[in-house]
């Protein structure tokens, strides 16, 4: 068992074909303690290099929605009236601290999931959409 330290992608792509092989070692085994240290190893890399953003909170409640079969409406209460739920879902009004309370307790968002900023992507997108909708629309050629 020569375990050594993964600095590059060579390094990455030797540890996951022996974190491959080693897969179905017996508990206690030798092999089963390199694979605890070499699958370790591979988190430790991949989470420096394959860093995974967490979602945006608005994705991440639509999501959850998705997830427990629910809809908009069950948001009614949670976050507060069906208008508000509108504004919330729309990027028209950010959460609040309350809101995120709920958020977190009667669906297990996680709360710092609720609690960052919407993303610089979702921010562009609203405000070229903006930008699309104050444009005349075009007229009709005969």
């Amino acid at each position: 068992m020569e375990i050594k330290p993964i600095r590059n992608g060579r390094d990455y792509e030797c540890a996951l074909r022996r974190v491959e092989a080693l897969w179905d070692a017996a508990t206690g085994s030798k092999e089963y303690d390199e694979l605890g240290v070499l699958a370790t190893l591979v988190e430790a890399y991949e989470r420096e290099h394959f860093p995974i953003d967490m979602p945006d909170p608005i994705e991440a409640i639509k999501f959850r929605l998705e997830q427990q079969g629910a809809d908009t409406a069950d948001l009614v209460g949670v976050i507060g009236g069906r208008t508000r739920v509108y504004e919330v879902l729309r990027g028209k009004r950010a959460l609040s601290l309350n809101m995120i309370r709920n958020l977190h307790a009667k669906f297990g968002i996680p709360a710092d999931v609720l609690i960052q900023s919407r993303g610089k992507g979702a921010k562009r997108l609203e405000r070229r959409s903006a930008k699309l909708s104050q444009r005349a629309p075009l007229k009709k050629s005969a």
